[in-house]
């Protein structure tokens, strides 16, 4: 559950930072947690394969 809660923290930022006009702080927050959310859902899959 944590690396849901990262990966929601780090899209917050990203709408945050893009809407003062952070431009690269908004892309990078988004990077993030575009990788973590794609991470916990390869986890979570796992978890109910095995």
């Amino acid at each position: 559950m944590a690396i849901l809660e990262l990966a929601v923290a780090f899209f917050v930022l990203a709408i945050i930072a893009g809407a003062m006009g952070a431009g690269g702080v908004a892309g990078l927050s988004m990077d993030v947690a575009k990788w973590l959310v794609l991470i916990f859902l390869v986890l979570a899959v796992l978890s109910f394969v095995l």
